[in-house]
């Protein structure tokens, strides 16, 4: 085999390993939500925000399975995500939905972790994020709002934060009215645990930062990062406007948890540092994995 084919043919394998992963990832996420959804929060009455919450409510209302007002409610949405992030994004979308709706409808009724309130919101919360990340993580949704969120902030002086926010607490005070505005509390309880366990997931523990440091002993901090650490380190050319002086400012990428070690050791080579830190959303590249040293 030509060197040309090797890579191509390495491509196409690592495509439809990247697939499988994605596959895998939408579908244990789908199953995990659906069982946070049906074991706590559903049969407490306790819902969650977006699609899924008037899913809730209709279902209470109607008394139709939740897993079908999923589908119906979402279809609408898919339609406008196909629009904005194209085929792949909409199939494997859909793909969780209709996962999601079917696993809903096989658990509904069928049994219930706890009849705790708090519990049933703290627990269910987390699971149900636990699923939702990992959909996310595979670039995927299950939930519509998002989606219509993203289209509409094109044309509105508000962010995607802001007005997802905005329709989740429209959905979950709706909640007061159906449930109760003691549901209603343990809703935005729940709310909060999933959205905070969301980040958690498709982001993952190590939260990255990166780190600007102004310093007369950069050489020195530098070699700490490198030795201590194991992080790569970037001089950036610099000039102080009242010195006029050169100055080389260290760049670097750190995790969250290796933040107090960095500033202790700079600490003891310049107390008079200035040191900058930025929650940074992905890195990709560089020298990034842990040495034995960390």
């Amino acid at each position: 085999m030509k060197k040309g084919d090797h890579l191509v043919h390495q491509h196409k394998k690592n495509k439809v390993t990247k697939i499988v992963i994605n596959i895998l990832l939408i579908t244990f996420g789908a199953i995990i939500a659906a069982l946070g959804l049906e074991l706590f929060l559903v049969p407490n009455e306790i819902i969650d925000g977006g699609i899924v919450g008037v899913s809730i409510m209709s279902s209470h209302i109607l008394g139709v399975p939740m897993g079908i007002f999923l589908f119906i409610f979402n279809l609408p949405f898919l339609y406008f995500g196909y629009k904005q992030f194209g085929k792949k994004f909409a199939v494997y979308s859909t793909y969780g939905i209709v996962i999601l709706s079917v696993c809903t409808v096989l658990l509904h009724h069928k049994s219930v972790a706890t009849d705790d309130m708090l519990l049933a919101a703290i627990f269910g919360g987390i699971i149900v994020g636990i699923g939702v990340g990992l959909v996310i993580r595979a670039g995927s949704a299950l939930d519509g709002t998002e989606i219509v969120a993203i289209v509409v902030s094109k044309n509105l002086p508000f962010s995607v934060g802001e007005l997802i926010m905005f329709l989740n607490v429209f959905i979950l005070g709706s909640a007061g009215f159906v449930f109760g505005w003691k549901q209603a509390m343990y809703s935005l309880i729940a709310y909060f645990i999933a959205f905070k366990t969301i980040d958690v997931v498709v982001a993952g523990l190590d939260e990255w930062k990166a780190v600007l440091i102004v310093s007369d002993h950069s050489p020195e901090i530098a070699d700490a990062i490198i030795e201590q650490l194991g992080r790569g380190v970037t001089y950036l050319n610099g000039e102080g406007a009242y010195t006029q002086n050169d100055q080389k400012i260290i760049y670097c990428i750190i995790t969250r948890l290796e933040e107090a070690r960095m500033k202790e050791f700079i600490h003891d080579i310049d107390r008079k540092a200035f040191i900058t830190i930025i929650p940074v959303g992905e890195v990709h590249g560089g020298r990034f994995k842990k040495s034995a040293a960390h």
